[in-house]
């Protein structure tokens, strides 16, 4: 047979049990007291190993300046070195660089911060990174779904250049700006 407790409320009694313990006095801690007792004595045993470690006075100075030695021969030094004139050996240098292919950029760089359905929209996030000083276009796409307006920067000869506007537009809070090869 099941029992059911959820619209019973717990009734309250008062034994004798709950009454008696809570008129006995609170019992000394033991084992704290037995904590506070080793750190005095470790304190004290410290203390008294430290007493005898006193620093040993310093010498005075008649101990410290040496006798005299006999006179020795003083060594020869080396000649100094000729001085070199840097500057005109720096004119006269020739530096050859080599450029590899990874160097040189394939293709110009393009940023495209935005991309709106509405023209309108697109206008507001040019006048926004114009607000940053920074030039954009509006270049409207064709896609499978309809046009598409994209909010574009550049073209950058390198992707450095490109990066460096990017660092300006997060600086004004305008984040999600992604660099890609130009497209013609």
């Amino acid at each position: 047979m099941a029992k059911d407790y959820v619209g019973r409320s717990k009734p309250k009694k008062r034994t004798a049990k709950s009454s008696r313990a809570a008129n006995q006095p609170k019992r000394f801690p033991i084992p704290l007291a037995l904590a506070v007792l080793a750190a005095i004595i470790g304190f004290a045993v410290l203390l008294f190993n430290i007493k005898g470690t006193a620093p040993t006075p310093a010498p005075s100075l008649s101990e410290l300046t040496p006798a005299p030695s006999p006179a020795k021969p003083k060594a020869q030094l080396p000649e100094p070195p000729k001085e070199r004139s840097y500057v005109k050996e720096l004119e006269q240098k020739q530096v050859e660089v080599e450029i590899t292919e990874q160097q040189k950029p394939s293709k110009p760089y393009q940023m495209q911060c935005a991309s709106f359905r509405s023209r309108d929209r697109a206008e507001e996030s040019k006048a926004l990174i114009a607000f940053a000083g920074l030039e954009s276009q509006i270049k409207r796409t064709e896609g499978s779904n309809g046009a598409w307006y994209r909010v574009v920067l550049g073209p950058y000869p390198s992707k450095r250049d490109a990066e460096r506007d990017r660092h300006i537009l997060q600086r004004a809070k305008i984040n999600g700006c992604q660099i890609w090869h130009w497209s013609f």
